[in-house]
């Protein structure tokens, strides 16, 4: 079993920006719980940042060849506008779960529209570094049912 966790513009920056909003536990810090998920469940989780809108969709169109069980992503700014990473991850069937740290149902104006949770098979926002957890836990719940 193979998931692959992507994030977009700035999440590398954790705990030095708007420590407010996105905490201050840093991108290592995300990584290594991502890590002691997978041991968990015995399963590999790799993980991709860019803060480029065109890497991340190399990245998603690579998930295709390298045929991964399900996608965590978290686009960042680009879940805003970015109708070339909703083509990409709408291109994949295997699941994909779109998650932020923050609510951002409860923040600005323009966060509030996300163009690619439409296609993804669901949104988790609000939970913190624990929604990248819940993501994690509900593809290998989906996979079960398959």
């Amino acid at each position: 079993m193979r998931i692959l966790v992507i994030n977009g513009p700035n999440l590398n920056f954790l705990g030095i920006r708007e420590k407010g909003i996105y905490g201050t536990q840093d991108y290592n810090y995300l990584l290594n719980l991502l890590e002691e998920k997978a041991k968990e469940l015995n399963i590999v989780i790799e993980t991709f940042q860019s803060n480029c809108e065109g890497e991340i969709i190399d990245r998603i169109q690579k998930s295709y060849f390298d045929q991964v069980d399900g996608i965590v992503i978290n686009p960042g700014a680009y879940t805003h506008y970015s109708y070339a990473i909703r083509d990409a991850l709408a291109s994949i069937t295997a699941p994909k779960l779109e998650v932020h740290i923050s609510n951002i149902h409860q923040r600005e104006e323009f966060r509030h529209t996300s163009v690619t949770a439409a296609v993804c098979t669901g949104q988790i926002a609000g939970l913190g570094l624990q929604g990248y957890m819940i993501a994690v836990d509900a593809i290998m719940a989906i996979l079960a049912k398959a």
